[in-house]
């Protein structure tokens, strides 16, 4: 994986933020691309931008097990196999848990963890096929440390985390390499399309909570593209993005317990406080 020329890479989730970004550095390298997206302006957009690189697109919801297998199928037909798979598309929910919904964390799981399933099984056998191969999940700083308001989406990144750890391990000797990224904060819409309705400082106005997440996201997309394909080339099987990712996660390993206690001291006071 040290260079991505000529090799066959599908990633979901391109129509924008880190999907987008990963798409278009695989176009640069060389990449022929297979993507995905239920955003179809933004992934045309996605298409558009890559620069004469051979692209395959496709509307799919990656909820949807036959969804994905039948565009398994589309990248099986058009390329004829399969080298690099990157489950990266996700979505974002701000809400206590006691308050949450049930189709809260349906909808949640059911894109960040059950995408991620469906995208791995789905292509598993394809990579089988290949000399050398990689399977990349994308979980999240949060699939490191738990928040307060975060609770569903801790709880799918969590989930991504311990199913591609255990992945990694399963797949150790074979031709297949396994990578969990996890970023920190990266300038993406994430927040703005997040089911909003109160964040971890006790707050409801969506508008002052995504402003707080633009100032604390100092990663931009592009960089954790570069970051992504630089631990790929690695073999690294924990991908952290962002000075933030780093030190959350060392502060987690030293006070496991009490690291929201000092976590919190860096959150702004709600309106309502």
């Amino acid at each position: 994986m040290k260079t991505l020329k000529s090799r066959i890479v599908v990633i979901t989730g391109a129509g924008s933020g880190i999907g987008r970004s990963l798409a278009l550095e695989g176009a640069r390298r060389g990449a022929r691309l297979a993507l995905c997206d239920v955003n179809d302006t933004g992934l045309a957009e996605t298409a558009a931008a890559c620069d004469g690189a051979e692209v395959l697109t496709a509307h799919v919801d990656v909820a949807d097990r036959g969804a994905v297998e039948v565009f398994r199928d589309q990248v099986a037909t058009r390329f004829g196999g399969v080298d690099v798979v990157i489950n990266n598309a996700g979505v974002a929910h701000a809400q206590t848990i006691e308050d949450s919904r049930y189709d809260d964390f349906e909808w949640i799981m059911g894109i960040n963890f059950w995408g991620v399933v469906h995208g791995t099984k789905a292509f598993l056998p394809l990579l089988r096929e290949r000399d050398s191969a990689a399977l990349i999940n994308v979980s999240s700083v949060f699939g490191i440390i738990s928040v307060p308001t975060q609770g569903t989406y801790n709880a799918s990144k969590f989930a991504v985390r311990g199913f591609t750890e255990a992945l990694r391990h399963e797949m150790a000797g074979s031709n297949i390499h396994v990578m969990c990224v996890h970023p920190g904060g990266i300038r993406t819409n994430i927040a703005r399309t997040a089911r909003f309705y109160v964040g971890p400082d006790g707050g409801t106005d969506h508008d002052r909570a995504t402003g707080f997440f633009d100032r604390i996201a100092r990663t931009t997309p592009d960089q954790a593209a570069a970051k992504i394909l630089k631990d790929l080339a690695r073999r690294r099987g924990r991908c952290l993005i962002g000075a933030d990712a780093v030190a959350l996660a060392a502060v987690a390993r030293a006070a496991p317990e009490r690291y929201w206690s000092i976590l919190s001291r860096l959150m702004p006071k709600s309106r309502a406080a």
